[in-house]
């Protein structure tokens, strides 16, 4: 016997106040073991990614983002999503998707130059620094044995590829 459908609706008209922002980080390794990193014009290095636009899946975003930022091409499938990081800045939850990925397209070309001036492929015993702060957050998640300082997260770890977001400890 079938039962009836359990509904759902929102409590108001309005939307929640926002009080959080979402973005992603990706590690993209080359053949050799080296990340790739970008020199941001504030003077920070960081790893491709950025926000996630409503109604977009985290594996896309971290592509769409990758092809924007370095024009580099990737499957989202091929995007490993491994951690969920999540700290506070400027009075707003910051979450934060780690993602790595070995199998793409394209040579890297700083695509947003206002943005980003180069990108340089870089051993993970040799970063530069400073590390722009949620990069900092996805590599040492990534490679704890990494001397990187960073301010601490909470991580949640991420099982699954691509749109996998089964959750473990």
């Amino acid at each position: 016997m079938k039962g009836q459908t359990v509904t759902s609706r929102q409590r108001g008209d309005r939307p929640p106040e926002a009080q959080a922002v979402f973005g992603v980080g990706v590690i993209v390794v080359d053949g050799g073991g080296r990340v790739l990193l970008g020199r941001h014009r504030a003077g920070t290095w960081e790893l491709p990614g950025g926000k996630i636009e409503p109604g977009e899946s985290v594996p896309a975003a971290a592509a769409r983002e990758l092809a924007e930022e370095t024009g580099l091409r990737a499957e989202p499938a091929a995007i490993r999503l491994f951690a969920m990081l999540h700290d506070a800045v400027h009075g707003l939850n910051r979450i934060t998707m780690a993602a790595v990925l070995t199998t793409y397209d394209g040579v890297p070309y700083p695509a947003e130059p206002e943005h980003v001036s180069a990108w340089e492929w870089h051993s993970p015993a040799g970063l530069p620094s400073p590390l722009f702060t949620p990069s900092a957050q996805i590599l040492a998640a990534w490679r704890p044995d990494l001397d990187i300082a960073f301010p601490a997260a909470h991580r949640l770890t991420v099982t699954g590829v691509g749109g996998g977001l089964g959750a473990g400890t």
